[in-house]
């Protein structure tokens, strides 16, 4: 499998608004390059772009969404590493077939497809794989 780079970091927050008036002073921005819920990951997103490389603060929509589970469990902070790969579904098989563990199957979000290797298997670490051609992170 070929990695062609960092993709994006996943921040989890509690409260998105909050965490914004934290952060972008520090990126030195003064709004989100991309502002999104995924309704069906339960999420509010705030996408900066950082050289390439997507910074994100994500906020739960729901008590139950895995955000809020993570926060639950560990507080708020790091949550994912996200490598960008030319195939999510080819990366997956490659993979599977040397014992990496993933948590469910490819998933769809815009139009690209992620996945997530179980931190167990990855000293701790909720690595996503993403196929994300997006010319903003390019």
């Amino acid at each position: 499998m070929k990695t062609n780079k960092l993709d994006h970091l996943c921040i989890a927050v509690k409260n998105l608004q909050e965490a914004r008036k934290i952060w972008e002073p520090i990126l030195g921005k003064t709004e989100p390059d991309d502002a999104y819920v995924d309704e069906s990951e339960k999420i509010r997103v705030a996408r900066y772009w950082l050289d390439g490389v997507g910074f994100e603060l994500m906020e739960s929509t729901s008590p139950d969404g895995d955000v809020a589970k993570f926060i639950q469990k560990r507080g708020e902070g790091v949550m994912l590493i996200s490598f960008n790969v030319d195939n999510t579904r080819e990366a997956m098989v490659e993979l599977k077939e040397k014992d990496y563990p993933f948590i469910g199957d490819a998933r769809q979000f815009r139009d690209c497809e992620f996945a997530f290797l179980h931190p167990k298997k990855m000293n701790g670490v909720l690595l996503e794989l993403i196929d994300d051609k997006d010319k903003m992170g390019r």
